[in-house]
This record gives structure tokens, C-alpha cells and sequence, in this order.
């Protein structure tokens, strides 16, 4: 397999295929649920070749990977032999908020690629029929337009599918469940399909107020108040959760020799009924209403919401918290045919990778550029997690600039009161879906346009004014010579006093390797760790016994006090940096008791780790024996 070794990395560092409750992906991200996330080495993971970051939200343990996590995601099932369903666990940890966004990406982001496709497939049929391409009447049309809305349309079957893996029910239930909602004589019996056949209701429940409904059948004498399932959301999600209850008590009281048949049986006759009579009509009461007030806090101003989203849209990105707007925007499009909420982050795609572009055209590092490349490549068609967590994200700054750009850009979109049709593709893919499928491209449209084209160019402007100090490059001079040096060559300095040994020494078999990178190794006699270079701090151990840090010149570097010392829980370590401080060579990073830390049962040898050792062309020690903190021991070029 390609990606053996990345996946074989990944399982070990996060505390073997034992720890793993469940597996999913989506468009760049492995999403873990751990059974403890405590086991997880996520500060190495950080740092590993392959993987872009790691984000812990909502229940679960993202390594964000980028465009091949696909890929990944297989070689950790086989490697793992997995199958992505979720085993026992305690779904009650985490805050409600939490368990909320672990639900709703749980059920939507399996279904959200197809869901995406064929959405694009109705945006581009849009279009097709805006510019004269095609008539509504050809055999062409029909037949895309068919695959185009067949997935929204079954909405409910598909959904049926996911939310029974994530609720543990048996998953051809559920498709049974939501395939009952889309029923063709179900569809027949809704209010506007009987009202436009003629048909006279028997009766109408809570009459004279806002929940009057028209009752056209009965079951088992029990009225039943007939909604519009197609393309709903909440309506099978809670069927599902209440199967859920159901299903376990007949697999209980059942023999296990009629198991197969009896349960799904009985369970089908209890649950379908109760939805139509029941959850149906209640729930979407309460998508209308949720919708009603999305729509409310929109048109309360249009540009503040659009300003809010737009500046806020990447931040929630990061959290995984945007899959709370995906099912109100589902909502809103299945029950008045649109929705202008989701549609306000459309700028945010743009103003990332404008901010991407100006740091390509800054940076002299080949590494910077090839990662903005493939990060700017796929922020156009959407995916821009690559841009922010390799990118813009580090550098602050073009993180900033992008989210000031995205806001404009979101204000204007609420100015023309764009309004998105489908749940289409995303980036350049997401615009057909923005035609109004009566008017066609209209004014609404063209300030959708308008806004990308300004968050772009306004994340690039502020980019390179805002970001004008970051170097990904410095000339280094020696203490030998005045002359300057390549900028891919550096003298690092020791961070310690003590003796010198080689890195293949050490007992830990992952910095014995090289895995993590070339270096050298140090037994101290002096409990002071210093800044082995000028440079800014980009890591630093809850616990202390770990500073990572990146020089001016480019060499990031690790050093590691003592071996499996992270049990020691901070205890004899004193940190006198944070994260992101600028550091003097020699400047004091850690204090520790050498003594105390051995009379513990731990080896005090530290490793001192070039992590990007793979971006230069030698990284080689150029001193041996008793060093001193300051003295030049690895060279990099």
C-alpha cells in the first residue's frame, strides 16, 4: 500500500487499533472517536510528514491529512481491520455542544460527498439551461435532472442509513423507515398534492391556529396528519433515535432462533406508525420553526449576518462547528426551495486562498510554495483546510487577513441577497447551485460573483501588508565569518552542557531510527535547556520536558529531556517560555533537577532532533565529547 507507512504511524500514535472506537472520513480529515484521547501522542503527529495537523473537537480526533486522506483512511482499515462503525462506548462524554456536532457530522458527512455531486450535477443543468445548451424537454435533460435530484429527493432513505450507524440500529431498518416517508402514495397524501387533486380533508385537527392540519386518513382509527417527507431531515433522524429505544427491547424478549426476522418485524410495526401518527408531524413543526428563525435572524440585517458568517466561517471550520448550519440549510431549501444562510460563507474559500497566493509570492521556500500550491489548487474547488492549517493558519497574520476578507466578502453577499437553490459542490462548484432556477442569473447572482472576486483580491492585498515581516528565510552568519552563508545552511547550537552522543545511542527505538529526524544526543550535567538559535518557540509540552522550536533560518528543531520523562507529569521541570515566543540564542527555555528526575528511574540523555531534516541536503553532527550550552553542534545544509 502507498500509505502504509503513514497509516501504520498514525495507529501507533494514537494509541494502537485498541484505542480506536470509530473511523470516517471526510473531504480532508480522518475522524477518530478514541476511546481515549489521552493516549494519543498529538504533539507528534503534528510534526509528522504527511499530516498537515490535528484538531480535537466535537467528540472527535481529526488528523487532517488533505487530499489523500481517501487514501489513508483504507490503508488505516486494513492496516487496523476496521470497518468504521462505531464500537460500545460512552456517548454521554463531552459537552452538549459536543455531543450535538459529533451527532450531526456523524450522520451528514458519509452522505455529504454524494449529496455535494449531485448537487453540482443540478447546478450545472441550471446553467445549461440559462445559456440555451440544453431544453427541459430533451431526453438529456431528463435524465441528469433525475440523477440530480434523486439523492435530495430520497433524502430521507439515505439519511436513514447513516443516522442507523451512528445510533446503532440495523441499518436496512432505517432505510426502510425513511423509504416508507417517501412512499409514492405517501407522497400522494400531502396536503398540497391532495389539495391540488380536489380532495376534501375528514376532518382538521387544532383548527383556527397556527398548527391547523387537515386529516385525509386514519390509522387504526388514530388520525394521522400527513406531512412532505421528501428531502426532510429531522423527521427520520429523530425516527431513527427513537428505533434505536425500540430495536434493543426486542432483541431482549425475542428467542434468538426467530431473531432474524422477528425483530426487524415487530420493530418496523411499531416504529413506521408512530413516525407518520407521531414524530412525523412534530418534528417538522420544528424544522419549520428552526427555519423560520434562521430566516428571522437573516432578514433582521442580511450584511450583519453575512459580515458574522463570513468572519467566522474558517474559524468554525477549525472546530468542525459549520456542520451545525449544513441541516438548516437542508431545511430551509426543502421546505420554501432556498436558503440564504450557508450561502454567506461562499466568499470564505476565496479570501483563503488569496491569502495563500500572496505568501507563494513572498516565501522563497520550496517547501512553502509546493504546500501553497496544492493547498491554493484545492481551496478553488472548495477544500481549504490544507490553506489553513498549513498556510495561513501558522502565520497568523494571512489568517487574520483571510477572515477580514471573508467578512467583506459575506456583507456583500448580504447586500444582494444571494440565495443558494441546491446543496451543490463547494468553491467555483458551489455557483451554478446559486442560480435561481426561475430567473436564472440575475442580480443576486452577479453579487455573489462580485463578492469572490473582492474577497480574493482583498485577501491577497492584506496578506501582503499585513504579513509583510514574516521571513520564511534569513541569511545566516557564523560566529567564524562575516561572509553570508546559503540560506539552506545553519550552525546549531547546544542547548545543553554536558557530553555528546550519537543519536542511534538512545534506547527510545522512534529517535534511535531517524524516524522523527537526524540530530544528536546529550547527557547533561547542568539542568538548563537554552535556545540553541534565534529563533520563535512553536512547541511547548504541557509537561516541560519538551521544547520544540523554529529558527530564523528555517531548521525546526526538538529537544526532548530524558526518556519517557512525559510520566513525570511536570514534576521537576520549569518552563520559562510559552508558545510563540521570540528566543535569543542562549536564552533559559527549561529548568530541571537531574538528580531527581534519575533518583525517579528515568535516563536524563536528551535528544536534539532537526524534524525537518528531510528539507536539507545533510544534517550532520560537527562536534563530539563535553559541549557547552552555545557551542556549534549540528550543521544543516
Amino acid at each position: 500500500m502507498k500509505y502504509e507507512k503513514l497509516a501504520t504511524l498514525i495507529i501507533e500514535n494514537i494509541g494502537g487499533k485498541e484505542n480506536i472506537n470509530s473511523l470516517m472520513h471526510c473531504t480532508t480529515r480522518l475522524r477518530f472517536k478514541l476511546k481515549d484521547e489521552k493516549q494519543a501522542n498529538t504533539d507528534f503527529l503534528k510534526e509528522a510528514d504527511g499530516i498537515v495537523t490535528v484538531v480535537q473537537s466535537g467528540g472527535q480526533y481529526q488528523v487532517v491529512i488533505g487530499n489523500h486522506v481517501a487514501d489513508v483512511y483504507s490503508a488505516i482499515n486494513q492496516l487496523a481491520g476496521i470497518t468504521g462503525e462505531e464500537e460500545e462506548s460512552d456517548t454521554s462524554k463531552g459537552s452538549p455542544l459536543d455531543r450535538f456536532i459529533d451527532m450531526i457530522s456523524g450522520i451528514f458527512a458519509p452522505a455529504l460527498g454524494l449529496l455535494a455531486a449531485t448537487g453540482m450535477i443540478k447546478g450545472l443543468l441550471s446553467l445549461f439551461l440559462t445559456f440555451g445548451w440544453l431544453a427541459d424537454s430533451s431526453g438529456t435533460y431528463i435524465i441528469l435532472n433525475a440523477l440530480g435530484d434523486s439523492f435530495f429527493y430520497f433524502l430521507p432513505i439515505m439519511l436513514g442509513y447513516t443516522a442507523s450507524l451512528k445510533f446503532k440500529v440495523n441499518p436496512f431498518l432505517g432505510m426502510v423507515i425513511g423509504a416508507s416517508l417517501v412512499y409514492p402514495s405517501i407522497v400522494g397524501l400531502s396536503p398540497m398534492a391532495m389539495a391540488a387533486a380536489g380532495a376534501e380533508p375528514l376532518y382538521t385537527l387544532f383548527a383556527g391556529t397556527i398548527f391547523a392540519s387537515p386529516v385525509y386518513i386514519t390509522f387504526l382509527g388514530i388520525p394521522v396528519i400527513m406531512m412532505s417527507y421528501s428531502s426532510s431531515v429531522i423527521p427520520i433522524i429523530i425516527a431513527i433515535w427513537f428505533a434505536s429505544k425500540v430495536e434493543p427491547v426486542f432483541k431482549k424478549v425475542i428467542p434468538d432462533v426467530v431473531k432474524t426476522f422477528l425483530v426487524p418485524f415487530c420493530s418496523a410495526l411499531v416504529i413506521v406508525p408512530i413516525t407518520f401518527i407521531v414524530i412525523g408531524p412534530i418534528s417538522t413543526w420544528v424544522g419549520d420553526a428552526l427555519g423560520a428563525g434562521s430566516l428571522a435572524v437573516y432578514e433582521f440585517s442580511p450584511i450583519l449576518a453575512g459580515i458574522a458568517i463570513g468572519a467566522l466561517w474558517q474559524i468554525l471550520v477549525i472546530f468542525g462547528l459549520h456542520w451545525g448550519l449544513v441541516p438548516i440549510a437542508i431545511l430551509n431549501i426543502s421546505t420554501i426551495g432556498y436558503d440564504p444562510i450557508l450561502v454567506l460563507m461562499t466568499a470564505s474559500t476565496f479570501a483563503q486562498i488569496g491569502a495563500v497566493l500572496a505568501v507563494m509570492m513572498r516565501t522563497k521556500d520550496k517547501k512553502v510554495k509546493g504546500l501553497g500550491a496544492s493547498s491554493f489548487i484545492s481551496g478553488i474547488f472548495g477544500v481549504t483546510e490544507p490553506a489553513i492549517y498549513g498556510i495561513t493558519l501558522p502565520r497568523k497574520k494571512p489568517f487574520i487577513a483571510s477572515c477580514i476578507a471573508s467578512a467583506v466578502g459575506g456583507g456583500i453577499i448580504g447586500v444582494a441577497g444571494t440565495k443558494g437553490f441546491i446543496v451543490g459542490g463547494l468553491g467555483l462548484f458551489s455557483l451554478p447551485s446559486l442560480i435561481d432556477p426561475k430567473e436564472g442569473i440575475n442580480g443576486s447572482f452577479y453579487g455573489v460573483i462580485i463578492a469572490v472576486i473582492v474577497a480574493f483580491v482583498l485577501g491577497w492585498l492584506l496578506t501582503l501588508i499585513m504579513d509583510k515581516s514574516h521571513k520564511d528565510e534569513h541569511i545566516a552568519v557564523t560566529e567564524s565569518t562575516t561572509t553570508a552563508t546559503t540560506v539552506n545552511e545553519e550552525r546549531i547550537g547546544s542547548p545543553l552542557t554536558g557530553t555528546m552522543r550519537e543519536l542511534s545511542g538512545i534506547s527510545d527505538e522512534v529517535f534511535a531510527s531517524g524516524a522523527m529526524g537526524n540530530g544528536v544526543a546529550i547527557i547533561p550535567t547542568l539542568g538548563e535547556l537554552v535556545a540553541p538559535a534565534k529563533g520563535e518557540v512553536t512547541l511547548v509540552f504541557p509537561t516541560g520536558h519538551a521544547i520544540g522550536m523554529q529558527t530564523i533560518v528555517g531548521a525546526e528543531i526538538l529537544m526532548h529531556i530524558g526518556m519517557d520523562t512525559v510520566e513525570l507529569d511536570g514534576k521537576y521541570f520549569t518552563v520559562h517560555v510559552e508558545k510563540g515566543a521570540e528566543v535569543e540564542k542562549g536564552d533559559l527555555l527549561v529548568s530541571f533537577d537531574i538528580a531527581a528526575i534519575e533518583a525517579a528511574g528515568y535516563q536524563i540523555i536528551t535528544p536534539v532532533i532537526v524534524t525537518n531534516t528531510s528539507s536539507y541536503t545533510q544534517v550532520r553532527a560537527i562536534a563530539e565529547g563535553e559541549v557547552k550550552t552555545g557551542d556549534n553542534i549540528i550543521l544543516v545544509n
